[in-house]
Order: C-alpha cells, then sequence, then structure tokens
C-alpha cells in the first residue's frame, strides 16, 4: 500500500479490511514524509505499533 492510500482509508468513516503480517489491523495515523503508518490490531487495540506503509495490505 502506499502512504496516500493509506491515509484515505484512515480518514473514512468507513472501515476498510487491511492486514499487517496477516493481522486484521486499524490505521490510526499515517506519516507520509517517513513513509509509516501508526497501527493496532483489531483483536488488541491496546498494542500500537509503527510499520511500513508497504507492510499494509488492503483485501
Amino acid at each position: 500500500m502506499n502512504a496516500q492510500r493509506a491515509q484515505d482509508i484512515s480518514s473514512s468513516p468507513i472501515m476498510a479490511n487491511v492486514t499487517c503480517n496477516g493481522e486484521r489491523i486499524y490505521i490510526e495515523h499515517v506519516d507520509a514524509q517517513n513513509g509509516t503508518a501508526t497501527i493496532h490490531c483489531l483483536d488488541n487495540p491496546n498494542n500500537k505499533q509503527s510499520v511500513p506503509v508497504s507492510n499494509l495490505i488492503e483485501h
């Protein structure tokens, strides 16, 4: 995924089906300059992590 698409998804009121390393995730914030996104797994919302947007896959 690219940073622009990740930003579009994170600002949308509609929940998109996105995964990272096989886990369904929610995108909290996108840092387009660094190409990273702050995410959390839907199963564990307290476990936030920063990952490259290239690791995100939209289904």
